[in-house]
């Protein structure tokens, strides 16, 4: 009797994913103080044009906030969104455009934020805004 041996290909899938010009390694977002913190870092940037950040709260559509220029392969990126106090919402949801020389664009996965603030500095944050 004779035994056959096969050959099996085992191919590691990364944790990165291809996007429109680039490699995302991570996107992630935290409540810090009174802003929200947006990080991500890239893997590889191919004939990438810009990230574009996007905003929205559960019951709205999103909106273009940010657009942050390329800096090169495997590099961190971060994002303070010192607006975000001033919102009504406490639930906001970002994620990037990212767009390639081209102009093809692909989005990122969805990240969400629960931002706590206080009335008192949401309140005092849109008073200063009506005086600048």
């Amino acid at each position: 009797m004779k035994l056959r041996y096969s050959r099996y290909l085992i191919v590691l899938i990364a944790v990165t994913a291809l996007y429109a010009g680039a490699y995302l390694d991570y996107f992630q977002g935290r409540s810090e103080g009174d802003d929200i913190r947006l990080e991500w870092k890239t893997g590889e940037e191919v004939n990438l044009q810009n990230f574009k950040i996007e905003r929205k709260t559960p019951q709205n559509s999103f909106v273009e906030i940010a657009t942050v220029q390329p800096k090169g392969n495997n590099s961190y990126y971060s994002y303070l969104d010192q607006s975000a106090y001033k919102m009504s919402g406490l639930i906001f949801i970002y994620r990037l455009k990212i767009v390639d020389t081209n102009g093809q664009a692909s989005y990122s996965n969805e990240v969400t934020v629960s931002h706590n603030v206080s009335g008192v500095k949401r309140t005092w944050g849109s008073i200063k805004a009506m005086f600048r």
